[in-house]
Parts: structure tokens; sequence; C-alpha cells
């Protein structure tokens, strides 16, 4: 996976809060077994900690920056996204806001942007207060996506995945797969508390995974708008690979057993190892927005 040298990175679409301190109040969720725990229910789901009950109860804006200007002053061209993680983030999320602004466009609809945030510890969002321990997470409430990159290294160390450049990159495409949903209306069939092998919550989190794939199709020629030529110029099947590897270590199955030393369907939140590669495979294979109909 790489990115053009020479592409203009756009860092409006990134906002680096990492450091910064939550204002008024304190998160819920903290380290150790609630962590651990709030991490299995949160990761990937697609929709902010107040949903899942792991807020304070009252929302929160989203903590401003004390630090420098982080991504902002370190991340101009695509040669910063090959050298640094933090930029190879703005450059991902880059590439797949071009790529879904441009298929909005050609299906006669309109994609509203969706910046994400990334942060440290913790951080107040429109869907309440959220420490790392959720994982990555998008918030309906006001239509960013939350990452704390430090959960790339739990990827490898805590599921077991490859990791590598590509499969951040999976993460970032599965929650603006949310951000998509959000927009068409489908993420709210989610949210009707329902859990198992075959709930909605399922199959929102699984038509995710293959707009991540349906992305990861188009990436190398999907323009950016400025300069016509695509940020990310290279995607090796080897990078899929590890797209595929990221995919199943989080399926429900592989962390139910890793966790409990046993696999229970009918609490399954996300799908199993197999579903989510199957998904992503699907959404690769095809490049098409249209198979990715996991409701039927």
């Amino acid at each position: 996976m790489r990115f053009d040298d020479d592409a203009e990175l756009d860092t409006s679409e990134v906002s680096d809060v990492r450091g910064s301190r939550v204002p008024g109040g304190r998160a819920t969720v903290g380290g150790g077994i609630a962590g651990v725990i709030a991490l299995l229910l949160g990761l990937f789901f697609g929709v902010g900690p107040e949903e899942l009950g792991l807020s304070e109860g009252s929302p929160e804006p989203a903590a401003s920056s004390t630090a420098a200007e982080g991504v902002a002053a370190s991340c101009r061209r695509g040669s910063d996204a090959n050298a640094r993680e933090d930029c190879r983030i703005v450059g991902v999320v880059n590439n797949v806001q071009d790529y879904w602004r441009a298929e909005f466009t050609r299906r006669g609809g309109r994609y509203q942007d969706a910046r994400t945030v990334l942060f440290s510890e913790r951080v107040g969002t429109a869907c309440g207060t959220a420490t790392s321990a959720v994982g990555p997470f998008y918030c309906p409430g006001d239509a960013r996506v939350y990452l704390d990159l430090d959960f790339f290294g739990e990827l490898r160390s805590r599921f077991g995945a490859r990791g590598g450049p590509f499969a951040q990159a999976y993460v970032v495409a599965h929650e603006y797969g949310h951000h998509v949903q959000d927009l068409t209306g489908t993420l709210r069939r989610a949210q009707d508390g329902r859990q198992g092998a075959g709930s909605n919550a399922v199959r929102v989190e699984l038509q995710a995974d293959c707009y991540a794939g349906v992305w990861a199709r188009h990436a190398t020629t999907a323009p950016d708008e400025r300069t016509g030529r695509p940020v990310l110029s290279e995607l090796t099947e080897e990078d899929v690979r590890d797209g595929l590897d990221a995919a199943a270590a989080v399926g429900d199955d592989r962390i139910q057993e890793r966790l409990q030393g046993r696999v229970t369907p009918e609490s399954w939140t996300h799908g199993s190892a197999e579903q989510r590669q199957g998904w992503f495979a699907t959404g690769y294979r095809t490049g098409d927005l249209a198979r990715c109909d996991t409701f039927r």
C-alpha cells in the first residue's frame, strides 16, 4: 500500500485532539476487565458510546486540541503518509471520501463529508464520552469517526491480526461504511437492541465490511478532486490479504473463543470471522455497492 508521494493531503478531514483533556466530567469506561468488555461490545459497532451504554448520560462536545497542530502541521503530502502512521490515516480518509463523493454523484446523490477525530485515552462526542476501550467507532450524532491509534497495536497483540498499513485502512474504511449507512438510512436498523447471528446489528456490520471492500477495489482509481490523481497509488494483493486477516481477527466467534473459551452465536453483534471476510471479499471482488445487500 503506497500513496502518491506528491499528493496533497487534506488535513481538514481529520481533527487531531490527542493529548487534549475532555472538558467537564469523566468517562465511565475504564481499563481492565471493564475495558475489555467495552471493547468487545463497541468494536466496529458503528454507533457511539451513548447507544452502547458507556457514556455518562449527557452528550459532551468533542475535545478541542491543546497540543500543537498535529497532523495539520506534519501531514502535507503523500510522502508523509508513506512515512507516518497518523499521516497514513489522513491519506486513507482522503481517499475513502474521494471515492464516496464520486460514487454518490454517479448515483445522483450528494455525499456529506465526515471528519475523523484522532484522540488518546478519552474523547467527548455527540454520542457521549468514550475511552479508548470502546475501540474505533462512528457517531451518527455528529457524523464523525473516532479513533485512538493505539488500537492498531491492540489489533495485533490482543486479537492476533498480522496488522500492516492496509489492516489500518480497512478499519477506517469500515467506519466510513457506517457513515454511508447513516446517509442512506440503513444504520438505524442496527439500533433495535437485538443480537444474534441473524440480527440487524450483524447485518449492518457485514454491510460496512462489504462497503470497505468496494472502496478497496476502487481505491487506486478514485481521483482527488483537486489534482485529478488518486491519493493512493498502489494496493497489492498482499495488502488485501492483510485486510481480510484483520476482518477475521475481529469476528465474533474468534473474539468469544479468545475471551471466554466458547462461541455463543446468540450474542453476536458483528458476525463470524468467515462472514466478515466473505463480505469484504464480495465488495472487493465486485466493486459494486449493490452487491452489499446483507439484509436479503
